[in-house]
């Protein structure tokens, strides 16, 4: 795939170059800033050359804060169906929420560390590029650990660590190792979180939706 990749450090920016283009796929363009990832966007979509996704960083310049967030929000209002993937050394409320509430999807939040697990971040941005949607398993922590009363107030700890083991894209199996619990009990912390939430038998992608339905009510 085409690729648009925004990050202020040379160094990190020329290694996931690097990487990218061994994972088969082509950067496009690059930018260092907000604002030069706003223009670049803009530019290819004028000659009609779009990006099959956007990769930024979150914290990047002129304000060195939530700068390359703000700046896919900004991309996705006015391209609702533009794939972006968030790169981030941390963990923005700011705007984190408001992104991964998007309807349309095409969204995916990753911790740089991820990065690592070179499996698992070509396949997250697969996902996110084909209208999927991935939240780092810390993420869903973080947000799932905030004050603000939502429909998730219901479920156990226990339950609230099977979700978060479900955005990251984990399997019964590999949840109940993760957890040391049987694939029974896992099958049925599963069942009781869908029930809880409201969420039907046969809705589709029931494991992202239950994350985003936490999100969505925390973001009002």
């Amino acid at each position: 795939m085409r690729l648009l990749l925004a990050e202020d450090s040379a160094l990190l920016r020329e290694a996931l170059t690097a990487l990218l283009e061994r994972l088969g796929h082509t950067i496009a363009a690059t930018a260092q800033t907000a604002p030069e990832l706003l223009a670049t966007f803009e530019h290819l979509a004028d000659v009609n050359e779009p990006p099959d996704l956007v990769l930024t960083d979150v914290r990047m310049p002129p304000g060195n804060s939530d700068d390359g967030l703000g700046a896919a929000l900004d991309i996705r209002a006015a391209h609702p169906t533009q794939p972006i993937m968030v790169l981030s050394q941390y963990i923005a409320d700011t705007y984190a929420r408001e992104l991964l509430t998007l309807p349309e999807g095409a969204i995916g939040y990753l911790l740089k560390d991820r990065v690592n697990r070179v499996r698992d971040f070509a396949a997250a941005l697969e996902t996110v590029a084909s209208g999927g949607t991935v939240i780092d398993p810390d993420v869903v922590q973080h947000l799932l650990g905030g004050s603000r009363p939502g429909p998730l107030d219901s479920l156990t700890t226990r339950e609230r660590e099977v979700l978060a083991l479900m955005a990251d894209g984990q399997s019964n199996a590999a949840i109940a190792s993760t957890l040391t619990l049987s694939d029974a009990a896992v099958s049925k912390h599963i069942g009781n979180i869908f029930s809880k939430l409201g969420l039907s038998p046969v809705e589709d992608n029931r494991r992202v939706r239950a994350v985003l339905t936490y999100l969505q009510a925390a973001s009002r």
